[in-house]
């Protein structure tokens, strides 16, 4: 009989047949229930706060029992079906853990500034909005009032964005979505950061007190773009950014103008990720340092994804790299790679299919949908 067991926030099947070795080229897991799983995989529950723009629908995908994809279903159920053979194959693989010593320390100093912060500002990968989120979060911040930056809205689709701005205005979030390379969203967040808290103002001045600069601080994972944002916001390089996780190594208060502070702080992640879902796909997002996976497993498994995706599939893969995918199999089509363009090294060809990724070359698309 078939059973169901909870993990890490995945409704999974117990059933023999649900465990995928990740070194096969197919899946024998089938499509399950629309009860029977979460959408994505998320590391906390969303913080109770937020607004913003309109719902939409995008194209979903369904694999049939031969492994083509040939029709579409119920968009919820497609997703859970991927996320449930992400998890599988995760299973196989080394853990990712990342925990350099510089984040325990801001994690300690980051909690003594927070009581000194009138609105916090999170700001998470729009690709990945729930593996980007803290499971302490929530925790440290209490009832502080809170704007969720979705970054990098410019590497998703239009119907993926409209999505996630739906599911949190429902939330009754607050939500801004923005582009910290080209500044978008930057200055809408500086205006919305100020009104949140225009009434510390007004208890001082009740209290015969002089006006003070409201203090924002900016927190997030690792390499989800807060530097590049405060130095948007600032119009001038005054924070340490590149596009690789452990750039920013301290806290750090700025200026914006008169009224407004601003603390850049180092990303921060969980001592231990215990869902490793989450965990890959910060590896594939390059939200996580290189030292902690191995990047022919983590190519591996994005291919397995792509080709599960309307958006992408076989064919953007075959188009990519002239040459043919034969089934589903990311870890063949890495070896098969590395012979045809890099004489044999798959290093090379995994961080080549990772790299291109990163820069858009399938299409912006997003590894996640918000969870029912």
């Amino acid at each position: 009989m078939a059973m169901a067991v909870q993990v890490a926030g995945l409704w999974l099947p117990t059933s023999s047949t649900a465990h995928t070795h990740f070194l096969h080229c197919r899946s024998n897991l089938k499509p399950p229930s629309s009860t029977a799983l979460s959408a994505t995989a998320s590391l906390s529950s969303p913080p109770p706060t937020i607004q913003i723009v309109g719902g939409g629908r995008s194209p979903s995908w369904y694999e049939n029992g031969n492994g083509n994809l040939d029709g579409f279903q119920g968009e919820d159920d497609d997703w859970c079906d991927l996320d449930t053979e992400l998890y599988h194959w995760t299973k196989q693989l080394r853990p990712v853990q990342w925990y350099p010593g510089h984040i325990a320390k801001t994690e300690k100093e980051l909690k003594n500034q927070l009581k000194l912060m009138d609105v916090v500002i999170e700001v998470r990968d729009a690709r990945i909005p729930m593996s980007t989120s803290h499971p302490q979060m929530d925790l440290w911040l209490g009832n502080r009032k809170r704007v969720l930056v979705l970054n990098r809205e410019d590497m998703i689709s239009t119907a993926d964005r409209n999505a996630w701005a739906t599911y949190f205005a429902r939330e009754g979030t607050k939500v801004v979505f923005s582009n910290g390379k080209l500044g978008m969203g930057a200055m809408k967040l500086g205006r919305l950061a100020r009104a949140l808290a225009a009434d510390v103002n007004v208890k001082r001045r009740a209290k015969g007190l002089l006006p003070r600069a409201v203090r924002a601080g900016i927190v997030g994972y690792p390499n989800v773009g807060k530097s590049s944002l405060i130095n948007r916001l600032l119009k001038r390089r005054m924070c340490a950014a590149a596009p690789r996780p452990g750039v920013t190594r301290e806290l750090k208060w700025v200026h914006f103008g008169k009224d407004l502070e601003l603390l850049d702080s180092p990303g921060i992640l969980p001592m231990r990720i215990s869902d490793q879902t989450a965990a890959i796909k910060l590896a594939i997002c390059d939200d996580i340092g290189e030292r902690s996976y191995g990047v022919a497993d983590i190519a591996a498994v994005l291919v397995q994804m792509l080709t599960r995706l309307p958006s992408v599939g076989v064919k953007a893969l075959n188009s990519r790299y002239k040459m043919d995918v034969d089934g589903h199999c990311g870890k063949t089509f890495v070896q098969k790679l590395a012979v045809h363009m890099f004489n044999g090294d798959s290093h090379q060809a995994a961080f080549r299919v990772l790299s291109d990724f990163r820069k858009g070359k399938f299409g912006w698309i997003a590894l996640e949908r918000p969870p029912r």
